[in-house]
């Protein structure tokens, strides 16, 4: 399906600029889905999950049947329809590719045949709806989906079908009201996640108020103020999606109403990952779902569902601020946390991804991880670049071709030319319609130190800083070319909490990790006892082994028990790139833990 990612032979369309309204608070607007293709390991990560997973599942058995109407042993079993559609709807809109489409309509036309008189999609008896943990989850993500395909498609009967059940939930939520504080042994907000997310979205579908109303009035968006809650306790109030997912939710009601309560929990969110030891070296968030800060990163580390709202809520912080920081960890997330949980072949999808320990994948293909990681990879194109100030922002590299409208008249293309993340060189070619005058911004990421850019052959001198937007602002011309370098040296990052005095080794955005079964003679050993030679570190070699053209850093390291410094490492390991499916070790001891070349997390150095 070389076809779908191809850069050579596709056709842009990109008559409808932006995938969402302008708003005057937004900083950045994203491009249109038809605007942007992407190659590289992001476009390889978008082909491989749509045809080695989307077009493979088994819809009717797995994902359709629960929903029939038909069925006398419909048992409530949560699965995910909706995420699955939402899904399939932006792969649709972003490939065009027919197979894609048919899936797509496939799904929505058995949902909406799934659909009863009063307006019901689900997976319950009648007895049993709507206050049956999960059944106002499946339905929530049932009237997004069907929304998505509306907006992407203009399928008039598939709004229909999302107001038909989303009036069908307001209607049951006013007349029997949920339990105070929650109708189960967890959080509300946690049990109905999505919800305000799917209402927001059908009102700016329709500019029905009423669909406003619940989110403003019945579900009171504006007053939620929840603290970040570390562990797995009582109603389970740390949940990482959940509050995530409702952060995004007050955001994007932000642009409609704007209210400084509706960004207190994404501040407090924020403040406890760079500050709080809330966020991995992975960019993972959580342990068994929940806000964690031990940094133990063993069995349950970085539920996938986390992961995907994580990129989602940052894309919605950058828009809003245009802050680099937010594209930094972006792209921290997405080659680790993200990448590492699927397999490389695309089919097999993770729960969790640990940075200790064997790794495992989920079992089936329905549920909450597995469709919320099919939604976040079909958004990854929208996240490559932005129009910003008249200009254009370039937020993630990646082999590219973006095309937009600047202004009426004015229409440019964009491609990047790069093998990113296996070296930071990047050749962007600017072709305006027509000479015109505006910016174009490029993130410079907080890890490299020595950035350098130089516009069509002509080093720029100055004001190229990590952690900052450069902004080139010139009269552009069809042709122009800008380079630019972000040089990779391997880094050692000082572990904190219960990884202090240990290392973890990176390369740009990149963690690398050790897998025990190259080695047999690591068999039986304790991998904690390992020592690695700081002097040694060597990168980038190519391997294949986890994606073609990845890379691998080369490192010397005592064995158990050696005795270190004194004599020379006597192991040689190639650690691989974090979504190795094999990969089981992260942090290593060195022998000075306190030495000059060991730094900390550029990242977390935020005021």
């Amino acid at each position: 399906m070389k076809h779908i990612c191809s850069l050579a032979c596709f056709c842009l369309a990109f008559a409808v600029v932006l995938s969402q309204p302008v708003h005057a608070a937004d900083k950045l607007l994203p491009l249109d889905m038809h605007a942007v293709k992407v190659g590289g390991e992001i476009g390889r990560r978008i082909e491989i999950t749509i045809t080695n997973n989307l077009l493979v599942l088994d819809v009717d058995k797995d994902f359709l049947a629960p929903f029939k109407v038909e069925d006398p042993k419909r048992t409530g079993a949560y699965i995910g329809l909706g995420k699955l559609i939402d899904a399939a709807v932006r792969f649709a809109a972003y490939t065009g590719d027919e197979r894609v489409k048919a899936r797509k309509q496939h799904l929505v036309n058995e949902a909406i045949t799934a659909q009863q008189a009063d307006g019901y999609i689900g997976t319950f008896q009648p007895a049993k709806r709507m206050w049956s943990l999960w059944d106002i989850h499946e339905m929530g993500y049932l009237v997004y989906g069907l929304t998505m395909d509306h907006r992407f498609f203009g399928e008039k009967k598939s709004l229909d079908a999302a107001r038909k059940l989303a009036d069908f939930i307001i209607a049951r939520w006013i007349a029997a009201p949920p339990k105070d504080p929650s109708p189960w042994d967890i959080t509300l907000y946690m049990g109905v996640t999505g919800i305000e997310n799917a209402m927001l979205a059908l009102h700016q579908q329709t500019g029905d108020r009423r669909y406003l109303d619940f989110v403003t009035k019945t579900r009171k968006l504006r007053d939620w103020d929840e603290h970040v809650v570390t562990g797995r306790w009582g109603p389970i109030e740390g949940h990482v999606y959940a509050y995530l997912c409702r952060c995004i939710a007050q955001l994007r009601l932000d642009r409609l109403q704007p209210d400084a309560r509706l960004w207190k929990p994404t501040r407090a969110a924020l403040d406890f990952m760079l500050h709080g030891e809330g966020m991995s070296i992975t960019g993972e968030c959580g342990d068994h779902e929940c806000w964690h800060n031990s940094q133990e990163g063993t069995i349950n580390l970085g539920e996938s569902c986390a992961s995907a709202y994580q990129v989602r809520w940052l894309d919605e912080l950058l828009r809003r601020e245009g802050k680099p920081l937010y594209g930094d960890l972006m792209e921290r997330i997405i080659y680790n946390g993200l990448f590492g949980a699927q397999s490389p072949d695309g089919r097999c999808i993770r729960y969790y991804t640990p940075l200790d320990g064997p790794r495992s994948y989920h079992k089936g293909d329905t549920y909450c991880c597995p469709n919320n990681y099919r939604r976040t990879i079909a958004e990854l194109p929208a996240l490559i670049c932005y129009r910003t100030d008249g200009g254009i922002a370039i937020n993630l590299y990646a082999q590219s071709e973006a095309k937009m409208e600047l202004k009426p008249g004015l229409s440019v293309s964009v491609h990047q030319e790069t093998d990113y993340p296996n070296s930071g060189r990047v050749v962007l070619r600017i072709e305006p319609s027509k000479s015109a005058q505006f910016p174009l911004r490029l993130r410079i990421p907080r890890w490299c130190e020595a950035p350098s850019v130089s516009v069509n052959g002509e080093a720029v001198r100055k004001g190229v800083k990590p952690g900052e937007f450069f902004v080139i602002s010139r009269k552009w011309q069809p042709g122009d070319r800008v380079e630019l370098n972000l040089p990779m040296p391997v880094r050692l990052v000082a572990g904190r909490v219960a990884q202090a005095g240990r290392v973890a080794v990176m390369r740009g955005p990149q963690v690398f990790c050790l897998n025990r079964s190259r080695y047999p003679n690591l068999a039986n050993t304790d991998l904690r006892l390992l020592v690695i030679d700081p002097k040694s570190v060597e990168s980038p070699f190519k391997d294949d082994s986890v994606r073609p053209g990845g890379v691998t850093c080369r490192v010397k390291a005592w064995g158990a028990g050696a005795w270190y410094p004194g004599g020379k490492p006597n192991i040689a390991l190639d650690l691989s790139e974090f979504p190795d499916p094999a990969g089981e070790f992260t942090y290593f001891k060195v022998p000075n833990p306190n030495a000059e070349e060991i730094r900390g997390d550029e990242l977390l150095a935020q005021e």
